[in-house]
């Protein structure tokens, strides 16, 4: 039995920034020769245009919100509570706007489909959560099961979907609805550290909508076919990457030797991926690569051998939104589900790296939309 990826949805917030303009903005809040140099430099060699906020504290003229200045246009940095409560806020809204976008365009699934909630985020937290904002607000059933994946970080929405292939599988009615939501702008700190300026260029805000099920899927659109997952550590990466509860925001540590130990590890991690799989490496022509940063984009087409078509919806997503956390990479296969003019079933690796340093991949199919009139259905029928 097959478990599929029916639709995708993403939501951005209202308030988007250039890049150049976000770099000018730092600098103006942490001023000095070397953070000048440093924030230029990290700023302007991210491959990052424009990213997505839920606040509007940044914009020229705006009423600030949550980060606000003293009288000597320094930043007054907001409490971890504070943080938290514009979480909240903002968080509900944008997952029933994902969860209702999927469901509405997803040809075929409704609400009394839903059997299995699972939301995941790393950059916030209240109870009730965004679980039963799902119930509520698109009016699931109220026995709908639901689960959350809290604090995971970048690679979280596997687990997530990995969750939702084994519910699917030990109950083939059933139908999982996954919402990732990441507000990482909340979390913006000022602070003249190398990791705080390099998570200060990279991260924004998103949110994502999957529907999974093993439903035979709808001709009228592509899917996704959920093949296999696979889990690896590069344990000598544990103190390079990670995400604290502070007192100002929740704190990061990103190492500039991320992008390094990705690639020592890359090699292997692909060859223990598809030692079983139906496909061997030249064989996958996609692969949906959570954009974490231009670095590690670079690292893997180098150190795959990829030519830069097989990674170009990854990059666009990060030219574009910048890095949404566990919410990235559903962006990317969005990018991918949306492509029209597929003919035919497609192989595809995802995969995504968090603190640990965990890599977490998942092989998928994407399968075409067939319809009576396709050269190849009209070859079989004249055929039989």
């Amino acid at each position: 039995m097959k478990t599929f990826i029916h639709r995708i949805e993403t939501v951005l917030p209202n308030y988007s920034y250039r890049q150049d303009y976000a770099r000018d903005r730092m600098v103006d809040w942490l001023p000095g020769k070397r953070n000048r140099r440093l924030i230029h430099g990290i700023y302007d060699h991210s491959g990052i245009e424009t990213r997505h906020s839920v606040l509007p504290d940044f914009a020229p003229g705006a009423e600030p919100r949550l980060f606000l200045e003293d009288e000597h246009g320094r930043i007054i940095e907001p409490s971890t509570q504070a943080r938290n409560r514009y979480y909240q806020a903002c968080s509900r809204e944008m997952v029933i706007e994902a969860g209702r976008k999927a469901l509405e365009n997803s040809k075929g699934f409704s609400a009394e489909d839903i059997t299995h909630v699972v939301t995941v985020s790393c950059t916030g937290f209240y109870n009730p959560g965004p679980d039963l904002d799902l119930i509520k607000g698109l009016g699931l059933a109220e026995n709908t099961e639901r689960y959350n994946l809290g604090f995971m970080g970048c690679y979280a929405a596997f687990p997530a979907l990995r969750m939702a292939d084994q519910f699917c599988r030990a109950r083939p009615d059933a139908t999982v609805l996954v919402v990732c939501i990441e507000l990482c702008s909340l979390h913006l700190q000022f602070r003249e550290e190398a990791d705080s300026l390099l998570a200060n260029s990279l991260f924004a805000d998103g949110a994502a909508a999957v529907i999974v099920s093993a439903r035979a899927p709808n001709r009228k659109q592509p899917v996704l076919a959920l093949e296999s997952f696979f889990s690896a550590l590069a344990p000598e990466g544990a103190d390079e990457m990670a995400w604290e509860v502070g007192d100002r925001g929740f704190d990061i540590r990103l190492s500039t030797y991320v992008p390094n130990i990705i690639a020592a590890n890359l090699s292997g991690m692909v060859e223990n991926m598809l030692e079983n799989a139906p496909w061997n490496k030249e064989e996958i022509g996609i692969w949906a690569v959570h954009p974490g940063g231009r670095a590690i984009l670079d690292k893997i087409e180098s150190g795959l051998e990829l030519n830069p078509e097989q990674i170009a919806d990854s990059r666009e997503v990060l030219r574009t939104c910048g890095n949404m956390s566990s919410v990235t990479v559903l962006f990317v296969l969005q990018r991918i589900l949306s492509r029209p003019g597929r003919n035919e079933a497609q192989p595809i690796c995802a995969m995504a790296f968090g603190p640990g340093l965990t890599i977490e991949a998942a092989l998928l199919e994407v399968h075409s939309v067939h319809t009576e009139n396709t050269p190849a259905r009209r070859h079989a029928e004249t055929v039989a």
